[in-house]
């Protein structure tokens, strides 16, 4: 059975997709870019606020499926620009710690809203124990 995953304290939707989708304890999340969630407009700012942004707009989003940023197993970053990548890596350092999750980065041409970033992932929460 699946559940979607809906917050107000992330972006809504632009498209024809659901924040989150969860099936048992795994959670596919979609694609967040650095748009404020109260504004839906994109973040002021460099690359760096960019980034920022998709990582807690992402945390929000694991906190609604009842897990945070730990409990991503794979995680996809696109940058428009590959020479962001150690920055991406440097402000990854503020939200996660080892055990990191597995990774991808891929440089693409262009992304919605002409933002410099977009990442999306998949989460297992842990088995839930029942007393």
């Amino acid at each position: 059975m699946k559940e979607i995953i809906h917050t107000h304290n992330a972006p809504q939707a632009i498209g024809t997709y659901s924040q989150a989708v969860k099936v048992g304890q795994t959670v596919y999340l979609s694609g967040q870019i650095p748009l404020v969630p109260e504004t839906m407009l994109v973040i002021e700012g460099d690359i760096s606020a960019q980034i920022t942004q998709v990582f807690d707009n992402l945390k929000a989003v694991t906190q609604a499926a009842g897990g945070d940023l730990s409990d991503i197993v794979k995680l996809n970053i696109f940058l428009t620009d590959l020479t962001h990548f150690p920055l991406v890596n440097e402000i990854m350092g503020q939200y996660f710690q080892a055990p990191y999750p597995a990774r991808a980065a891929i440089g693409v041409a262009a992304l919605p809203k002409n933002v410099g970033v977009e990442m999306d992932g998949i989460m297992q929460l842990p088995d839930q124990e029942y007393s």
